[in-house]
Parts: structure tokens; sequence; C-alpha cells
């Protein structure tokens, strides 16, 4: 263990609540055309780059498959079956306990930007109410109704309306951390970059600062030593048998799994409040990554200063898993936005690697 170096036990305990969770309720009486409502929002949400869950609530036995067909019958032996296809998947299971609505909600996020719940209308979620043809108002007892939509009214453009406006805001509640990237050899520079002294302090101290400014935790992932004055700061040991700078940002998207992470590296020395501002700019529903690409970089993408969204550390597992430790590849996914900052801010992605290149940035 590193000096400084403070060990860290389980991951940061989540503190979500239902109500700050991506999941929003379509509730009326049978018939009231729930199920009718959300099969035409799906597309339009679709096409916007949400990625959509539905959960149905529902007092019968679940018919997912016919009798006889082979995955029913080895369900019916007593396994759970997980069926896989070419572009469609289903997963049959037990419920071997009573699971609460928030115990099932709450990993959904983790693969969806939406969650679409029928029903559940005692629940605390935010909900939009469908009348029936008896009905001229929305029971009195079902509370955080957002909305009453009539039958003849414009449901579908409504509704949109209302999650368009709602999952914005509803986005920007995920809790933003802070972390700052440090290790490698620096066989180029011949001493740690971080701890390069510039009017009188180290870069690591005055990126920590920076990031201090607009997060509510900073973690400093990698092994180095620290100056003085951050011994108090919390560090986070890079993943096993994962190289480079995705080991550091693993560690983090691990250990607090229901946050977004501003990464910086630990040799920028010309980092800036505004770029991080900029990033943090880019934060929108179905956004699960930012990663700059640089203008005259030959279409460079830059992971090092770059926001990560909760959602992106399944992306960033799947290339660990497959021996892929480079953080540019995630700039392919659909998920993920490359977007070109501003020429003003651009400084503040130039890295330096030697003893020349620190006199140039001053």
């Amino acid at each position: 263990m590193t000096d400084h170096m403070k060990p860290l036990g389980k991951s940061r305990e989540s503190t979500t609540t239902l109500t700050d969770l991506p999941a929003f309720g379509i509730c009326g009486w049978s018939g009231s055309g729930k199920t009718s409502l959300i099969e035409r929002v799906v597309p339009h949400l679709r096409k916007k780059g949400l990625q959509v869950a539905v959960l149905k609530q529902t007092d019968h036995e679940i018919d997912v498959d016919h009798p006889g067909k082979d995955s029913d019958r080895l369900f019916r032996a007593g396994a759970d079956v997980f069926l896989k296809g070419s572009e469609e998947g289903l997963v049959r299971s037990r419920e071997t306990a009573h699971v609460s609505l928030s115990a099932t909600l709450s990993s959904l996020p983790l693969k969806y930007d939406l969650v679409l719940v029928e029903g559940h209308k005692k629940s605390p979620l935010p909900k939009v109410w469908l009348l029936d043809p008896t009905e001229n108002r929305a029971p009195a007892e079902i509370e955080e109704i957002v909305a009453t939509l009539p039958r003849d009214s414009d449901r579908v453009g409504s509704f949109l309306s209302i999650l368009d406006n709602w999952l914005s805001k509803q986005w920007l509640k995920t809790p933003v951390f802070g972390c700052l990237l440090i290790g490698g050899q620096s066989k180029r520079m011949g001493h740690p970059k971080h701890m390069i002294r510039k009017d009188g302090k180290t870069w690591i101290e005055r990126s920590v600062g920076l990031l201090h400014e607009l997060t509510s935790t900073v973690m400093i992932a990698g092994t180095g030593g620290l100056p003085e004055g951050l011994g108090h700061c919390l560090r986070l040991a890079d993943v096993p048998d994962v190289r480079g700078p995705m080991a550091g940002v693993l560690a983090a998207l691990r250990w607090a799994p229901c946050a977004s992470w501003l990464v910086a590296a630990c040799d920028l020395p010309l980092l800036s409040r505004p770029s991080l501002e900029w990033l943090l700019s880019t934060r929108a529903p179905g956004v699960w990554a930012t990663l700059p690409q640089l203008r005259g970089q030959d279409g460079r993408i830059e992971p090092l200063l770059a926001h990560y969204d909760f959602r992106s550390r399944s992306l960033v597992e799947s290339l660990a898993t497959q021996g892929d430790f480079s953080l540019s590849r995630l700039g392919t996914h659909p998920k993920v936005i490359v977007p070109s900052p501003p020429s003003s801010l651009v400084p503040a992605w130039q890295d330096v690697n030697t003893p020349s290149e620190v006199k140039q940035v001053g």
C-alpha cells in the first residue's frame, strides 16, 4: 500500500429513492388504455435514442410461453430459463420471495434510460391517470398524479411532452463525483507528473481543487505519493488485471454505482473550470458518456478528461472482459457522444509528457 493510501471497503451505499429513479407511471382502471398508450409512445422514445423498459403489474399467472415448447418444459421442470436469440432475449424466472417495487426498479436504470410502470397506482412514482369513459376526474386517493388524460385527447402528444420535461430534470438528479487518475511510469518526464509544481501548488492539488468546485466527492485513482496537503483524500486502488487508465475509471464506477463521474488525468496543467462545466452541460437523457473529440486531431477521442454516467459501467466492463483496455473504443457506442468542445476550451485537454512540454505550457 503506497503512502497516503487509505483502504476502502465496500462500494458506496446507494441512497437512491424511488423518486430519484427515471421511472414514470401510467395508471388507470382496466380498459382505460394504458397498454395502448405505452405501445404508441415507445417508438417515439426509441427515435430519441432512449432505451426503454416497461414494468407491468399483474395479479395473474404470467403466460410467456406455449405448453410443450422446450423452454416451457424446462421451466416447468423447475429451472429458470434464459432464451437468447439473434435480436432478442427472454428471462423466465421464479420469484422465491416477495420483491418490492423499489427493489425491482432499482436495478433497471443500470441498463435503461427510462422505465415506464404500468399500474402500481399507489406507488410514490409520478404518474399520469388515464380516464375511462365513466370518469371525469382522477380518484382523490391516488397521489403523485402529474396529469389526467381524457380518452378523447391527444394522449400521445401530452404524455411525450410531460416525459420530455420530467426526464431532463430527473437525469440531472444523479450525483456527480470527481476522479483524478494518477500513476504510470512517467519515463519521459523522469518523475511523477502529478507532483510537478506551478505557482506554489502541485498539478494534482490544482486539479483536485477544480474538481471539488463542481462535485460533491473527489477520489484519486491509482498509485503514487501525494503532497502532504492531500493526505486526507480517499484513494481508489486500480482494478486488478485491467491495464492503463481503464483500471482507475472502472474502480470509480464500481465504487459508486449510482453516481456519474468527471474524470481527469493528472497531466493536464491547463485543466479549467469552464472545460469541466462544458462536460457537465452535455449530460442529457440517453447519454451514457461524453468523450470529447478535438478538432484537428484526426478524430482522436479524449477519454481522460471526460464524463461517465453510471450506465457506462456496463460498457467499460464489457471491454475489460474482452481484454480491450482502450477507453477510446467507447466512442463508437451509440450511447456515447463525442462532441467537439469550443476552441477556447481545447487547451484543457493538452497533456504534458516531457520537461520541454512543461516549459511550453508555462
